[in-house]
């Protein structure tokens, strides 16, 4: 069977990362389009808007909970074996959703559609990391997270505008579809990735009994936390200049094309200067730009400056903090990228619970404070961490 290094010869792994971002596309425009999705899907199931909201909560916990446990049971797979897997148990979840006729078997399909995301996203990052080799691996995570971010610019407004067209039921059919193309491309295209062979679980596990690991996995969670405050409540936020539903969309459009450049900058700047470096100055840069958001929630032009550059450095943070915790990591990478998957879930749902005290005791306009505050405090985690610097 063929090894990475011979499978590199045969083709550049900027083609291998490319395939692995569509099926990365697949699984965000789910992740995302769903949200949009509320009304039309509480209408149809004859559920309110707030219960069909808990196809989010489930779907993000499913994420956070089965994301680990899934790269330990696949631990020695095929990594071309263990993604294709991966896409079909997503496509077999997004079409028992769009096929469920109640309520509890579309949330229970969420946690199906969940499990294959999770271990997809993870899997795909750590095998670009891989295949690319230590020089060039931010630049391979990034282009497979530029799947991620291409989905939030493209394709969640156009899954969103095919539920309004059609049917959410449309959605979810297009999700499955996009899923089911991906993987013949990766079956066909991806070279031959060894799982982990050699040492058994123990030292599949052994990376977690590494500090610096840990500290980088709280460390996430801190700083997503702070960056998702201002994305989730960005209508609140900005409501002064953007309380109809055109402008928002224009300023969530911004925010995902400024992330994308973000993203690939950040590849490219971790691959050079290593990625702590990179994370300790944009979480820094961050916080000043989280401080200043206030000032800017009054006028239109100045929220979309703000916009572009929020949205550009908190999509530089993702790339660099896989780049540290694989490099980390080493052999035992699927297990911690799958950690690191959990990590960010976990902030997403600690952004919803503190940004919704600070809305309630402060006020929209101090959420951006909170956020600043805590990547402050990511900054000052990922310093103090003695990870590697280059």
């Amino acid at each position: 069977m063929a090894t990475v290094e011979h499978a590199q010869t045969l083709a550049p792994w900027r083609s291998h990362a490319v395939v692995l971002a569509f099926g990365a596309f697949a699984v965000g425009t789910d992740g995302f389009v769903v949200a949009g999705l509320l009304p039309s899907i509480a209408t149809s199931l004859h559920v309110s808007v707030a219960s069909a909201g808990q196809l989010v909560t489930v779907f993000s916990i499913a994420y956070a909970v089965l994301a680990p446990v899934l790269a330990v049971l696949t631990a020695s797979w095929s990594r071309r074996a263990v993604l294709v897997t991966a896409l079909a148990v997503f496509a077999v979840g997004n079409a028992v959703t769009a096929l469920a006729s109640g309520y509890g078997l579309v949330l229970g399909s969420r946690a199906i559609a969940a499990a294959g995301a999770a271990l997809f996203t993870a899997t795909a990052s750590a095998t670009a990391a891989r295949l690319a080799g230590e020089r060039e691996r931010g630049r391979a995570i990034a282009i497979v997270m530029l799947g991620v971010t291409s989905s939030l610019v493209l394709g969640a407004p156009l899954g969103t505008l095919i539920g309004g067209l059609l049917d959410w039921r449309a959605t979810m059919w297009l999700v499955t579809a996009l899923a089911l193309l991906a993987a013949p491309s990766i079956a066909l295209r991806l070279p031959a990735v060894h799982g982990n062979r050699d040492g058994g679980m123990r030292a599949f596990l052994a990376p977690l009994r590494d500090r610096r690991i840990i500290a980088v996995l709280v460390t996430t969670v801190v700083a997503f936390t702070g960056i998702y405050i201002p994305y989730t409540y960005v209508s609140e936020i900005f409501a002064p200049v953007a309380s109809g539903s055109s402008l928002l969309a224009i300023l969530l459009l911004v925010y995902g094309l400024s992330g994308t450049a973000g993203n690939l900058t950040a590849g490219h700047l971790a691959d050079r200067y290593g990625p702590r470096r990179v994370i300790v100055a944009v979480t820094l840069i961050l916080a000043a730009a989280f401080a200043l958001t206030p000032l800017g929630r009054d006028r239109l032009v100045a929220a979309i400056v703000t916009i572009v550059i929020v949205g550009f450095l908190s999509f530089s943070v993702t790339t660099p903090q896989q780049h540290l915790v694989i490099t980390l990591a080493g052999p035992g990478a699927a297990l911690v990228t799958s950690l690191y998957q959990s990590a960010l879930y976990l902030a997403v749902s600690l952004s919803g619970a503190v940004g919704a005290l600070g809305l309630n005791w402060w006020g929209a306009a101090q959420l951006p404070y909170v956020a600043a505050a805590l990547m402050l405090g990511a900054a000052a985690l990922t310093f103090a961490n003695g990870g590697p610097r280059r």
